[in-house]
């Protein structure tokens, strides 16, 4: 099967497909974990986009039903170097191409993914046609051309309905804008009790199920659309409410207090990002997956003192209030897959939390 991969600026990548057959429009980024390709394909903060695994071998160890962060794939796509068809792991269940089959997720391999990177890292995340089923180059321009991207994913990643999980501990109010799974279960392990809220919940609504705080989950998009969670992020914080926000819930506490956000060139994605925590004077290796990141001095302008940097770009990786009860972080503290050595970031906000009480 005929694979292909257009993009915006008119390059074509030609390779086999494999997969679902079909034609998908999203924007193309890349991923440098060397592991985790199915964790990092039910990651909702992907929804839209087109994933370029810059490792070369992908699927050597199938597909299992424990790995997954939600229900389904939320990328559109896959270009990978090579796949294996026979995959060796006692926990596998299926192999990479029945999954992406079954999931309606079409993917190409076969081509220079190290190329497609460098074409990413030189001129930003762009536009992509990805196709299976044998189009043209002019039937892809015109499809490229004609399809708009969407930025505003976090408004329907996450729950449609408010979801209670029961637990001993504090009352865990989640603002859900595409969690992934592993958050979740970072919070049952430490006995929280979990209200899931939806996109577009009130701050009243909130504050009525009487929680002891708030965590604002990562999410597809940019910050920016998410315009509701933002005025209801910030009455929030001014109730003093003790927050934690991940990836697009650190986006958000820096609008929510009037700081403001950009878009990377070509974003952070992988499990190999190194980070330096100012307040251990440690640094650390994460699993990261964003496209935008804080202004440092818009934010520390309004009471932040900036916490974590990344070591490649000095970017903003993590923030706390220096008088509010609030702190964030870039970064996926909870590292699936990759290393648990952030997981502290949880039990920094139980403490918060009891701080605060």
């Amino acid at each position: 099967m005929e694979g292909v991969i257009y993009l915006e600026d008119g390059t074509i990548y030609q390779g086999l497909g494999f997969g679902y057959k079909g034609t998908v429009v999203g924007e193309l980024v890349f991923n440098t974990a060397m592991m985790g390709y199915q964790e990092v394909l039910t990651d909702p903060s992907y929804s839209g986009q087109i994933i370029n695994m810059t490792y070369p071998l992908i699927g050597n160890y199938g597909i299992n039903e424990e790995d997954n962060e939600s229900d389904r794939i939320h990328a559109k796509g896959l270009i990978v170097k090579s796949i294996c068809h026979n995959p060796s792991n006692f926990k596998c269940n299926k192999t990479i191409e029945q999954w992406l089959r079954e999931m309606k997720i079409p993917g190409v391999y076969h081509v220079d993914t190290r190329s497609i990177t460098r074409k990413v890292r030189m001129h930003g995340a762009m536009k992509c046609v990805l196709s299976n089923e044998g189009l043209d180059s002019e039937e892809l321009k015109k499809i490229c051309e004609m399809e708009a991207l969407r930025w505003d994913y976090m408004k329907d990643a996450g729950t449609k309905e408010r979801i209670h999980i029961d637990g001993k501990g504090p009352r865990i109010a989640v603002l859900d804008l595409g969690a992934r799974r592993s958050i979740i279960e970072s919070l049952k392990k430490r006995d929280c009790h979990i209200i899931l809220f939806p996109y577009g919940s009130t701050a009243e609504e909130i504050k009525a199920c009487s929680p002891d705080g708030l965590m604002i989950t990562n999410g597809p998009g940019n910050p920016k659309e998410a315009k509701e969670a933002i005025d209801e992020v910030g009455k929030l914080i001014k109730s003093g409410l003790p927050t934690f926000g991940i990836c697009m819930g650190h986006q958000i506490i820096a609008l929510a207090i009037g700081g403001d956000t950009f878009k990377l060139p070509y974003g952070h994605r992988g499990g190999n990002h190194g980070i330096y925590d100012k307040n251990k004077d440690c640094s650390y290796i994460t699993s990261q997956n964003h496209g935008y990141a804080v202004k440092p001095e818009s934010v520390i302008l309004k009471g932040m003192d900036i916490t974590h940097i990344n070591l490649n770009d000095e970017t903003v990786e993590g923030m706390k209030h220096n008088k509010l009860p609030i702190f964030s972080v870039q970064f996926l503290p909870e590292t699936a897959p990759g290393a648990q050595h952030t997981a502290y970031l949880f039990d920094d906000f139980l403490r918060l939390m009891t701080e605060r009480k």
